[in-house]
Protein backbone atom coordinates (compact mmCIF):
# COMPACT_ATOMS: atom_id res chain seq x y z
CA UNK A 1 0.00 0.00 0.00
CA UNK A 2 1.40 3.47 -1.00
CA UNK A 3 0.30 6.59 0.11
CA UNK A 4 1.17 9.94 -1.39
CA UNK A 5 0.51 13.62 -0.10
CA UNK A 6 -1.63 16.08 -2.04
CA UNK A 7 -3.22 18.78 -0.58
CA UNK A 8 -7.15 18.17 -0.91
CA UNK A 9 -7.80 22.24 -1.60
CA UNK A 10 -10.49 23.61 -4.08
CA UNK A 11 -8.68 26.11 -5.87
CA UNK A 12 -5.36 25.35 -8.11
CA UNK A 13 -2.49 25.04 -5.27
CA UNK A 14 1.19 24.81 -5.53
CA UNK A 15 4.39 24.97 -3.58
CA UNK A 16 7.51 27.01 -4.91
CA UNK A 17 10.84 26.42 -4.45
CA UNK A 18 14.16 28.05 -6.12
CA UNK A 19 15.86 25.65 -8.39
CA UNK A 20 18.96 27.22 -9.93
CA UNK A 21 17.79 30.86 -11.08
CA UNK A 22 14.14 30.39 -11.39
CA UNK A 23 11.24 29.57 -9.28
CA UNK A 24 9.35 26.17 -9.81
CA UNK A 25 6.76 24.38 -9.00
CA UNK A 26 7.62 21.52 -6.46
CA UNK A 27 4.53 20.28 -5.33
CA UNK A 28 0.80 20.82 -7.30
CA UNK A 29 -2.59 19.79 -5.48
CA UNK A 30 -5.83 17.96 -8.24
CA UNK A 31 -7.50 21.16 -9.11
CA UNK A 32 -3.99 22.41 -10.53
CA UNK A 33 -2.69 19.26 -12.17
CA UNK A 34 -6.02 19.04 -13.74
CA UNK A 35 -5.62 22.75 -15.58
CA UNK A 36 -2.12 21.15 -16.73
CA UNK A 37 0.02 21.99 -13.92
CA UNK A 38 2.76 20.15 -12.44
CA UNK A 39 5.82 19.44 -10.26
CA UNK A 40 8.69 20.94 -12.74
CA UNK A 41 7.25 23.79 -14.44
CA UNK A 42 8.71 27.63 -13.08
CA UNK A 43 6.48 29.61 -11.43
CA UNK A 44 6.35 31.79 -14.78
CA UNK A 45 4.67 29.43 -16.88
CA UNK A 46 2.37 28.07 -14.34
CA UNK A 47 0.95 31.54 -13.99
CA UNK A 48 0.75 32.42 -17.64
CA UNK A 49 -1.18 28.85 -17.57
CA UNK A 50 -3.71 29.46 -14.21
CA UNK A 51 -3.37 33.40 -13.12
CA UNK A 52 -5.84 32.28 -10.13
CA UNK A 53 -2.95 29.69 -9.11
CA UNK A 54 -2.19 30.36 -5.50
CA UNK A 55 1.30 29.77 -4.10
CA UNK A 56 3.18 28.55 -0.73
CA UNK A 57 7.06 28.75 -0.69
CA UNK A 58 8.24 24.96 -0.39
CA UNK A 59 9.71 24.03 3.21
CA UNK A 60 11.66 20.37 2.44
CA UNK A 61 12.81 20.10 5.86
CA UNK A 62 9.28 20.76 7.56
CA UNK A 63 7.92 17.93 4.86
CA UNK A 64 10.44 15.74 5.90
CA UNK A 65 9.74 16.40 9.91
CA UNK A 66 5.99 15.76 8.70
CA UNK A 67 6.59 12.59 6.63
CA UNK A 68 8.39 10.87 9.48
CA UNK A 69 5.70 12.05 11.77
CA UNK A 70 3.20 10.00 9.74
CA UNK A 71 5.56 7.24 9.52
CA UNK A 72 5.25 7.15 12.97
CA UNK A 73 1.68 7.20 13.03
CA UNK A 74 1.27 4.44 10.43
CA UNK A 75 2.88 2.14 12.80
CA UNK A 76 -0.84 0.97 14.62
CA UNK A 77 -1.93 -0.61 11.23
CA UNK A 78 1.44 -2.46 10.45
CA UNK A 79 5.40 -3.03 11.81
CA UNK A 80 6.35 -2.52 8.41
CA UNK A 81 6.11 1.28 6.93
CA UNK A 82 8.52 2.56 4.62
CA UNK A 83 9.02 6.39 3.70
CA UNK A 84 9.14 7.35 0.14
CA UNK A 85 10.59 10.66 -0.07
CA UNK A 86 9.66 13.43 -0.25
CA UNK A 87 5.94 12.51 0.18
CA UNK A 88 5.14 8.81 0.40
CA UNK A 89 5.33 5.89 2.64
CA UNK A 90 4.93 2.50 1.76
CA UNK A 91 3.48 0.14 4.01
CA UNK A 92 3.03 -3.62 3.64
CA UNK A 93 -0.20 -5.01 5.02
CA UNK A 94 0.29 -8.53 4.80
CA UNK A 95 -1.89 -10.70 7.41
CA UNK A 96 -2.97 -7.09 9.00
CA UNK A 97 -5.74 -6.48 6.72
CA UNK A 98 -8.06 -8.33 8.54
CA UNK A 99 -7.76 -6.72 11.92
CA UNK A 100 -9.23 -3.00 10.29
CA UNK A 101 -12.27 -4.56 8.15
CA UNK A 102 -10.14 -5.63 5.23
CA UNK A 103 -7.87 -3.87 2.68
CA UNK A 104 -10.30 -1.36 1.98
CA UNK A 105 -11.32 -0.24 5.83
CA UNK A 106 -7.52 -0.19 6.32
CA UNK A 107 -6.86 2.42 3.64
CA UNK A 108 -9.91 4.38 4.92
CA UNK A 109 -8.55 4.18 8.70
CA UNK A 110 -5.09 5.35 7.44
CA UNK A 111 -6.23 8.40 5.38
CA UNK A 112 -8.48 9.51 7.83
CA UNK A 113 -5.45 9.33 10.43
CA UNK A 114 -2.76 10.93 8.17
CA UNK A 115 -4.97 14.09 8.28
CA UNK A 116 -4.37 14.89 4.49
CA UNK A 117 -5.74 14.52 0.89
CA UNK A 118 -4.00 11.64 -0.52
CA UNK A 119 -3.53 9.09 -3.03
CA UNK A 120 -3.60 5.55 -2.09
CA UNK A 121 -2.82 2.30 -3.97
CA UNK A 122 -2.94 -1.42 -3.13
CA UNK A 123 -0.57 -3.95 -5.22
CA UNK A 124 0.72 -7.06 -4.56
CA UNK A 125 3.98 -5.71 -4.17
CA UNK A 126 5.46 -2.30 -3.24
CA UNK A 127 7.09 -0.76 -6.42
CA UNK A 128 3.21 -1.36 -8.45
CA UNK A 129 1.87 0.31 -5.62
CA UNK A 130 4.31 3.43 -5.73
CA UNK A 131 3.91 3.37 -9.01
CA UNK A 132 -0.09 3.35 -9.62
CA UNK A 133 -0.58 5.76 -6.62
CA UNK A 134 1.53 8.48 -8.54
CA UNK A 135 1.19 7.54 -12.08
CA UNK A 136 -1.97 5.72 -12.16
CA UNK A 137 -5.65 7.49 -12.55
CA UNK A 138 -7.44 9.02 -9.43
CA UNK A 139 -9.03 6.37 -7.34
CA UNK A 140 -8.19 3.08 -6.10
CA UNK A 141 -6.15 0.63 -8.32
CA UNK A 142 -5.04 -2.46 -7.82
CA UNK A 143 -4.11 -5.85 -9.67
CA UNK A 144 -1.84 -6.52 -12.37
CA UNK A 145 -4.48 -4.88 -15.58
CA UNK A 146 -3.86 -1.68 -12.91
CA UNK A 147 0.07 -1.92 -13.90
CA UNK A 148 -0.03 -2.81 -17.37
CA UNK A 149 -2.40 0.69 -17.84
CA UNK A 150 0.23 2.97 -16.23
CA UNK A 151 2.17 4.97 -18.57
CA UNK A 152 5.56 4.65 -19.02
CA UNK A 153 6.72 7.84 -16.69
CA UNK A 154 6.15 5.12 -14.14
CA UNK A 155 9.33 3.03 -15.11
CA UNK A 156 10.83 6.57 -13.87
CA UNK A 157 13.79 6.21 -16.22
CA UNK A 158 16.05 9.10 -17.47
CA UNK A 159 14.30 11.85 -20.25
CA UNK A 160 16.55 10.01 -22.90
CA UNK A 161 15.29 6.63 -22.42
CA UNK A 162 11.37 8.00 -22.16
CA UNK A 163 11.63 9.44 -25.13
CA UNK A 164 13.14 6.58 -27.13
CA UNK A 165 10.59 4.39 -25.68
CA UNK A 166 8.04 6.71 -27.25
CA UNK A 167 9.48 6.47 -30.21
CA UNK A 168 9.52 3.78 -30.89
CA UNK A 169 5.23 3.75 -30.71
CA UNK A 170 5.34 2.80 -26.99
CA UNK A 171 2.35 4.40 -24.69
CA UNK A 172 1.66 2.12 -21.43
CA UNK A 173 3.91 -0.67 -19.47
CA UNK A 174 1.83 -2.95 -20.84
CA UNK A 175 2.86 -2.01 -24.70
CA UNK A 176 6.20 -2.83 -23.47
CA UNK A 177 5.78 -6.11 -21.70
CA UNK A 178 4.39 -7.66 -24.45
CA UNK A 179 8.17 -7.49 -26.49
CA UNK A 180 10.66 -9.91 -25.67
CA UNK A 181 12.92 -8.84 -22.64
CA UNK A 182 15.83 -9.80 -24.30
CA UNK A 183 15.07 -7.46 -27.50
CA UNK A 184 14.05 -4.87 -24.90
CA UNK A 185 17.48 -4.96 -22.92
CA UNK A 186 19.20 -5.01 -26.09
CA UNK A 187 17.67 -1.67 -27.48
CA UNK A 188 16.52 0.35 -24.63
CA UNK A 189 18.94 -0.81 -21.71
CA UNK A 190 18.71 -3.46 -18.78
CA UNK A 191 17.40 -0.61 -16.42
CA UNK A 192 14.12 -0.41 -18.48
CA UNK A 193 13.73 -4.27 -17.86
CA UNK A 194 14.92 -4.50 -14.21
CA UNK A 195 11.76 -1.62 -13.84
CA UNK A 196 9.50 -2.90 -15.37
CA UNK A 197 9.74 -6.51 -13.99
CA UNK A 198 9.86 -4.86 -10.39
CA UNK A 199 6.25 -3.43 -11.37
CA UNK A 200 5.19 -6.91 -12.76
CA UNK A 201 6.34 -8.52 -9.81
CA UNK A 202 8.58 -10.33 -11.13
CA UNK A 203 11.41 -9.30 -9.37
CA UNK A 204 11.79 -7.97 -5.69
CA UNK A 205 10.97 -4.82 -4.45
CA UNK A 206 11.16 -4.72 -0.73
CA UNK A 207 9.89 -2.20 1.79
CA UNK A 208 13.30 -0.68 4.12
CA UNK A 209 10.90 -0.42 6.74
CA UNK A 210 11.28 2.64 8.81
CA UNK A 211 13.78 2.29 12.06
CA UNK A 212 11.63 2.66 15.44
CA UNK A 213 13.73 2.59 18.50
CA UNK A 214 12.44 1.51 21.67
CA UNK A 215 10.74 3.87 24.09
CA UNK A 216 12.01 5.03 27.48
CA UNK A 217 10.16 3.52 30.14
CA UNK A 218 11.36 2.51 33.37
CA UNK A 219 9.09 0.55 36.25
CA UNK A 220 9.50 -0.53 39.79
CA UNK A 221 7.91 -3.29 41.59
CA UNK A 222 7.75 -3.44 45.24
CA UNK A 223 7.16 -6.67 47.79
CA UNK A 224 5.41 -3.81 50.07
CA UNK A 225 3.44 -1.42 48.79
CA UNK A 226 4.66 1.95 49.36
CA UNK A 227 2.43 4.24 51.87
CA UNK A 228 4.56 7.33 52.06
CA UNK A 229 4.66 10.12 49.09
CA UNK A 230 8.63 11.19 49.93
CA UNK A 231 9.15 7.29 49.33
CA UNK A 232 7.45 7.49 46.24
CA UNK A 233 9.30 10.77 45.39
CA UNK A 234 12.48 9.10 45.90
CA UNK A 235 11.47 5.51 43.95
CA UNK A 236 10.53 8.08 40.79
CA UNK A 237 14.44 9.64 41.29
CA UNK A 238 15.85 6.72 41.21
CA UNK A 239 13.84 5.87 38.09
CA UNK A 240 15.11 9.36 36.75
CA UNK A 241 18.28 8.25 36.92
CA UNK A 242 17.66 5.15 34.80
CA UNK A 243 16.17 7.10 32.03
CA UNK A 244 18.97 9.78 32.22
CA UNK A 245 21.56 6.91 31.64
CA UNK A 246 19.49 5.81 28.24
CA UNK A 247 18.62 9.40 26.96
CA UNK A 248 22.59 10.35 27.39
CA UNK A 249 23.31 7.54 25.15
CA UNK A 250 20.83 7.94 22.94
CA UNK A 251 22.42 11.63 23.12
CA UNK A 252 18.44 13.19 23.58
CA UNK A 253 16.75 15.04 25.81
CA UNK A 254 13.31 14.67 27.50
CA UNK A 255 10.34 17.18 26.57
CA UNK A 256 7.27 14.91 28.04
CA UNK A 257 7.99 13.20 31.30
CA UNK A 258 4.72 10.45 32.35
CA UNK A 259 4.98 8.60 35.81
CA UNK A 260 2.11 6.56 36.53
CA UNK A 261 1.17 5.12 40.15
CA UNK A 262 -0.55 1.58 40.32
CA UNK A 263 -2.31 1.16 43.68
CA UNK A 264 -3.05 -2.50 45.42
CA UNK A 265 -6.74 -1.86 44.36
CA UNK A 266 -5.87 -1.78 40.87
CA UNK A 267 -6.11 2.09 40.89
CA UNK A 268 -4.13 4.13 38.98
CA UNK A 269 -2.55 7.54 38.89
CA UNK A 270 -0.72 9.22 36.24
CA UNK A 271 1.48 12.53 36.55
CA UNK A 272 3.12 14.52 33.63
CA UNK A 273 5.05 17.53 33.35
CA UNK A 274 6.74 18.97 30.25
CA UNK A 275 9.56 20.72 29.77
CA UNK A 276 10.24 23.87 27.42
CA UNK A 277 13.92 22.49 25.77
CA UNK A 278 15.02 18.90 26.25
CA UNK A 279 16.18 17.75 29.52
CA UNK A 280 18.11 14.80 31.27
CA UNK A 281 18.86 16.79 34.28
CA UNK A 282 17.02 14.58 37.38
CA UNK A 283 16.52 17.34 39.84
CA UNK A 284 14.94 19.82 37.10
CA UNK A 285 12.44 16.98 36.42
CA UNK A 286 12.39 15.91 40.08
CA UNK A 287 11.18 19.41 41.23
CA UNK A 288 8.37 20.03 38.34
CA UNK A 289 6.68 16.78 39.65
CA UNK A 290 6.94 18.08 43.12
CA UNK A 291 5.12 21.05 41.71
CA UNK A 292 2.69 18.97 40.17
CA UNK A 293 1.66 17.12 43.24
CA UNK A 294 1.70 20.31 45.57
CA UNK A 295 -1.12 21.78 42.81
CA UNK A 296 -3.19 18.45 42.52
CA UNK A 297 -6.84 19.61 43.01
CA UNK A 298 -7.54 15.62 44.10
CA UNK A 299 -4.22 14.65 46.62
CA UNK A 300 -2.58 11.85 45.78
CA UNK A 301 -3.93 9.21 47.93
CA UNK A 302 -1.75 6.11 48.26
CA UNK A 303 -4.82 4.33 49.34
CA UNK A 304 -3.35 0.46 50.96
CA UNK A 305 -0.01 1.76 48.95
CA UNK A 306 1.36 1.98 45.75
CA UNK A 307 2.45 -1.39 44.05
CA UNK A 308 4.31 -0.21 41.06
CA UNK A 309 5.76 2.96 39.83
CA UNK A 310 6.48 3.52 35.89
CA UNK A 311 8.14 6.27 34.00
CA UNK A 312 7.60 6.87 30.52
CA UNK A 313 9.56 9.68 28.16
CA UNK A 314 6.93 10.03 26.21
CA UNK A 315 8.68 12.92 23.91
CA UNK A 316 12.15 13.17 23.46
CA UNK A 317 14.16 15.46 21.30
CA UNK A 318 18.34 15.42 20.70
CA UNK A 319 20.61 16.97 23.38
CA UNK A 320 24.02 16.43 22.72
CA UNK A 321 26.71 16.42 25.15
CA UNK A 322 28.24 19.32 26.67
CA UNK A 323 31.96 20.04 28.02
CA UNK A 324 31.34 20.69 31.57
CA UNK A 325 32.64 23.74 32.72
CA UNK A 326 35.92 23.96 35.32
CA UNK A 327 34.72 22.93 38.85
CA UNK A 328 31.29 21.48 37.74
CA UNK A 329 30.29 18.19 38.67
CA UNK A 330 31.68 15.39 36.86
CA UNK A 331 28.91 13.67 33.93
CA UNK A 332 26.37 16.29 34.71
CA UNK A 333 24.47 18.49 32.52
CA UNK A 334 24.19 22.16 32.89
CA UNK A 335 21.32 23.52 34.36
CA UNK A 336 18.64 25.18 32.08
CA UNK A 337 18.77 28.95 31.85
CA UNK A 338 16.83 31.00 34.60
CA UNK A 339 13.65 31.75 31.50
CA UNK A 340 13.58 28.01 30.45
CA UNK A 341 13.51 27.13 34.26
CA UNK A 342 10.47 29.88 35.11
CA UNK A 343 8.50 29.08 32.24
CA UNK A 344 8.50 25.42 33.34
CA UNK A 345 7.15 25.73 36.80
CA UNK A 346 4.47 28.20 35.11
CA UNK A 347 3.31 26.05 32.98
CA UNK A 348 3.09 22.99 35.78
CA UNK A 349 1.07 25.30 38.30
CA UNK A 350 -0.91 27.71 35.85
CA UNK A 351 -1.38 24.98 32.84
CA UNK A 352 0.90 25.27 29.90
CA UNK A 353 -2.42 26.73 28.18
CA UNK A 354 -2.31 29.97 30.06
CA UNK A 355 1.25 30.43 29.97
CA UNK A 356 1.82 32.24 26.42
CA UNK A 357 4.86 33.66 24.51
CA UNK A 358 4.97 36.06 21.47
CA UNK A 359 6.83 34.19 18.39
CA UNK A 360 7.73 36.13 15.34
CA UNK A 361 4.94 35.99 12.69
CA UNK A 362 5.78 36.32 8.38
CA UNK A 363 4.16 39.22 8.41
CA UNK A 364 4.25 42.28 7.08
CA UNK A 365 1.98 44.83 9.14
CA UNK A 366 3.83 45.60 12.63
CA UNK A 367 0.84 44.50 14.77
CA UNK A 368 0.44 41.43 13.18
CA UNK A 369 4.03 40.43 12.86
CA UNK A 370 3.51 38.39 15.81
CA UNK A 371 1.65 35.65 18.32
CA UNK A 372 0.98 34.67 20.88
CA UNK A 373 1.78 30.51 21.79
CA UNK A 374 2.21 28.66 24.46
CA UNK A 375 5.25 29.08 25.89
CA UNK A 376 6.14 25.62 26.18
CA UNK A 377 5.74 25.08 22.20
CA UNK A 378 7.75 28.66 21.39
CA UNK A 379 11.37 26.92 22.31
CA UNK A 380 13.86 27.45 19.88
CA UNK A 381 11.62 30.46 17.88
CA UNK A 382 14.18 33.32 17.88
CA UNK A 383 13.53 36.90 16.99
CA UNK A 384 15.37 37.98 13.84
CA UNK A 385 18.11 40.00 14.23
CA UNK A 386 19.03 42.19 11.38
CA UNK A 387 21.57 44.83 11.59
CA UNK A 388 19.87 46.76 8.63
CA UNK A 389 16.21 46.35 10.50
CA UNK A 390 14.75 49.86 11.48
CA UNK A 391 13.99 49.84 14.67
CA UNK A 392 10.64 49.07 16.59
CA UNK A 393 9.05 50.19 19.88
CA UNK A 394 8.81 48.19 22.92
CA UNK A 395 5.29 49.30 22.96
CA UNK A 396 2.46 48.85 20.42
CA UNK A 397 -1.17 50.54 20.93
CA UNK A 398 -3.76 47.58 20.18
CA UNK A 399 -5.35 49.60 18.18
CA UNK A 400 -3.13 52.08 17.04
CA UNK A 401 -4.42 55.89 18.87
CA UNK A 402 -5.60 58.45 16.55
CA UNK A 403 -3.89 61.80 16.57
CA UNK A 404 -4.31 65.46 15.31
CA UNK A 405 -1.27 66.35 13.51
CA UNK A 406 0.13 69.24 11.31
CA UNK A 407 2.60 68.49 8.85
CA UNK A 408 4.83 71.29 7.35
CA UNK A 409 4.62 69.58 3.85
CA UNK A 410 1.56 67.04 2.51
CA UNK A 411 3.55 64.37 2.43
CA UNK A 412 6.39 65.24 5.32
CA UNK A 413 6.80 64.54 8.93
CA UNK A 414 4.87 65.95 11.40
CA UNK A 415 5.81 69.03 13.07
CA UNK A 416 3.10 68.54 16.25
CA UNK A 417 0.80 66.52 17.13
CA UNK A 418 -2.02 66.05 20.17
CA UNK A 419 -2.53 63.14 21.93
CA UNK A 420 -4.36 62.37 24.33
CA UNK A 421 -5.34 66.18 25.10
CA UNK A 422 -1.76 67.12 25.39
CA UNK A 423 0.14 69.22 22.79
CA UNK A 424 3.61 67.91 21.34
CA UNK A 425 6.17 70.24 19.27
CA UNK A 426 8.44 67.64 17.52
CA UNK A 427 12.33 68.42 17.92
CA UNK A 428 13.66 65.33 15.82
CA UNK A 429 12.05 62.94 12.92
CA UNK A 430 13.00 60.32 10.81
CA UNK A 431 11.25 58.78 7.98
CA UNK A 432 9.19 57.90 5.81
CA UNK A 433 9.72 54.17 6.81
CA UNK A 434 6.71 52.77 3.79
CA UNK A 435 4.83 49.86 4.55
CA UNK A 436 2.42 48.80 1.81
CA UNK A 437 -0.98 46.64 2.09
CA UNK A 438 -0.44 43.24 2.11
CA UNK A 439 -1.91 43.00 -1.61
CA UNK A 440 -0.13 39.69 -2.05
CA UNK A 441 -2.78 37.92 0.17
CA UNK A 442 -5.48 39.25 -1.78
CA UNK A 443 -7.30 36.79 -4.52
CA UNK A 444 -6.94 39.67 -7.47
CA UNK A 445 -3.49 40.51 -6.36
CA UNK A 446 -1.61 43.83 -7.00
CA UNK A 447 -3.58 46.78 -8.40
CA UNK A 448 -3.21 50.29 -7.30
CA UNK A 449 -5.51 51.61 -4.89
CA UNK A 450 -7.30 48.70 -4.38
CA UNK A 451 -4.83 47.09 -1.81
CA UNK A 452 -5.31 49.49 0.91
CA UNK A 453 -4.11 52.71 2.30
CA UNK A 454 0.12 52.78 2.78
CA UNK A 455 2.01 54.08 5.71
CA UNK A 456 4.20 56.40 6.53
CA UNK A 457 6.32 55.64 10.22
CA UNK A 458 8.24 58.15 11.56
CA UNK A 459 10.30 58.29 14.74
CA UNK A 460 9.72 61.50 16.59
CA UNK A 461 11.39 62.98 19.46
CA UNK A 462 9.31 65.72 21.29
CA UNK A 463 11.07 68.81 23.37
CA UNK A 464 10.72 66.22 26.44
CA UNK A 465 12.89 63.93 24.77
CA UNK A 466 9.86 61.29 24.00
CA UNK A 467 9.88 59.09 21.44
CA UNK A 468 7.12 58.17 19.41
CA UNK A 469 5.80 56.24 16.46
CA UNK A 470 3.25 57.57 14.19
CA UNK A 471 2.20 57.03 10.80
CA UNK A 472 0.13 58.81 8.09
CA UNK A 473 -2.26 55.82 6.77
CA UNK A 474 -2.56 56.85 3.35
CA UNK A 475 -1.18 59.19 0.56
CA UNK A 476 -2.51 62.04 -0.48
CA UNK A 477 -2.32 60.45 -4.31
CA UNK A 478 -4.76 57.70 -2.30
CA UNK A 479 -6.99 59.41 -0.22
CA UNK A 480 -7.59 63.36 0.27
CA UNK A 481 -8.00 63.02 3.79
CA UNK A 482 -5.16 60.93 5.46
CA UNK A 483 -5.00 60.25 8.82
CA UNK A 484 -2.31 60.42 11.69
CA UNK A 485 -1.95 57.19 14.11
CA UNK A 486 0.45 57.17 17.52
CA UNK A 487 1.51 53.36 16.85
CA UNK A 488 4.38 52.84 19.89
CA UNK A 489 6.45 54.32 22.25
CA UNK A 490 9.79 53.88 22.36
CA UNK A 491 11.43 53.32 25.79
Amino acid sequence: METGSDPARPDPFALVMRVGNALRLSAVNVPARRLGLDAGMTLADARACVPSLLTRPADPVADARALDRMAAAMARFTPTVGVDPPDGLILDITGCAHLFGGESGLARQAMALAGYGALHALASNAAAARAMARYGPEGEAEGEDGVRRLPLAALELDCDALAALRRAGLRTTGDLARLPMRAVAARFGEETVTRLRCLLGEAASPVAPRPARSPIRMEARFAEPLIRTDDVLDVIESLLVQAAREMEIRQAGGRRFVVELCRSDNARRGLMVETGQPVRDCAVVLRLLRERIETLADPLDPGFGFDSVSLAVLRAEPLPSSQPELGAGEGRDAPPDGLAALIDRLSVRLGPQNVFRLVPCDRHLPEKAQQPVPASRARGIAWPVDGDRLPRPLMLFDPPQQVEAIAGVPDGPPQRFRWRGRLHDVRLAEGPERIAAEWWRKRTGHFPGKAGPTRDYYRVEDMAGRRFWLFRHGLFAEKPDPRWYLHGLFA
